[in-house]
């Protein structure tokens, strides 16, 4: 097993505000979805988690188009120094490179093709998720988000020749009229957008070759940090949930191996970090653990079961001290994510 995908705070923090704005609050849709109040405080998320707060959001806002509304909202501002090198893009097609080349600093959730045609280029977005599916809605709002910021550089209205995606339709057709000015069609070969060469290669207002020269470099050091960055709490953390997920109880030997170093030098590396395999794995049992009682009818000792607890009484022991509750008055408390319930 490798370690999941990740994605950025940014990224996070604009299905957190759209869900806001619809009325439900960020400290709600973390416990929903089983996740800490202190995971904002982490620069990088799972890709797991995140489809977690992606389904929690849905199911609390109760919103068809929720995805596309993430979308609609998503600005520069929230791509941080992505942003920055897209607002000195000298046209569509230049930033859209940026956008491939830059891509994991915002998410390597997914990855963008361009096909080039003779009056038309369809920009396709192939996604990479974890050990959980994807919520349809991430992937309408990645495709909502590139138009939005497309929109946003160009300084109009552009409005794509054909939009497609590779999956059903969730919500009412006025909300995808809305989002994109044009005809979608469902269950295609790919997701993706039709764009004219014109609007592609037409200069953008704002290009600026001084600026794009500081930005990219700014990128490229972000780029090389991640790529090199090994933060190994987070790291372990990924694959733990990853583990848990599938049914398969973690052992510091298998931990090890996903790292690709000796149990020796793991335990070494995460004792200079402040904590250990054993807390770590804790914390992902605890995460686990209140999104299953939560968001599922399965029996709870089955979800003890799974999680490695030998016996139901080991389980509710460890459940109190998490929350100072038993996992029926945490269930009581946190019924399945229904819009009913999440309003």
């Amino acid at each position: 097993m490798t370690l999941d995908a990740t994605a950025s705070l940014g990224w996070v923090n604009t299905v957190l505000a759209a869900a806001e704005a619809l009325g439900v609050p960020r400290e709600q849709l973390l416990a929903q979805a089983g996740l800490p109040p202190d995971a904002l405080e982490r620069e990088r998320w799972p890709m797991d988690h995140l489809t977690r707060l992606w389904r929690s959001a849905v199911q609390c806002t109760g919103d068809a188009s929720f995805g596309l509304k993430v979308g609609a909202q998503a600005g520069l501002d929230n791509f941080s120094v992505v942003g920055d090198v897209l607002q000195s893009a000298a046209s569509l097609r230049a930033a859209i490179g940026w956008v491939q080349k830059y891509q994991r600093l915002i998410s390597d959730g997914g990855r963008f093709q361009m096909l080039a045609g003779s009056q038309a280029s369809w920009l396709i977005y192939h996604p990479r998720q974890g050990v959980l599916p994807f919520s349809p809605h991430q992937i309408e709002a990645v495709l909502a988000t590139v138009l939005a910021l497309a929109r946003r550089l160009a300084g109009r209205a552009l409005v794509p020749q054909a939009v497609q995606f590779n999956q059903p339709r969730i919500g009412p057709l006025a909300g995808y009229h809305a989002a994109f000015g044009c005809a979608v069609q469902f269950e295609q070969a790919f997701s993706g957008l039709w764009l004219a060469n014109g609007v592609l290669d037409a200069p953008l207002p704002q290009a600026d070759v001084l600026r794009a020269h500081d930005h990219h470099r700014h990128a490229t050091q972000r780029l090389a940090a991640l790529s090199t960055r090994t933060d190994w709490r987070q790291a372990l953390h990924a694959w733990l949930a990853s583990s848990l997920q599938s049914g398969h109880v973690p052992t510091r030997a298998l931990a090890a191996q996903a790292v690709g170093c000796s149990e020796r030098t793991l335990a070494r590396r995460l004792q200079v970090q402040g904590t250990s395999f054993a807390q770590l794995f804790d914390g992902a049992r605890r995460e686990q653990a209140l999104q299953a009682v939560a968001q599922t009818d399965q029996p709870l000792a089955d979800i003890g079961q799974q999680l490695g607890f030998a016996e139901p009484a080991v389980f509710w022991r460890a459940f109190r001290r998490w929350t100072g509750l038993t996992p029926a008055q945490w269930r009581a408390q946190h019924p399945a994510a229904r819009p009913a319930d999440c309003g």
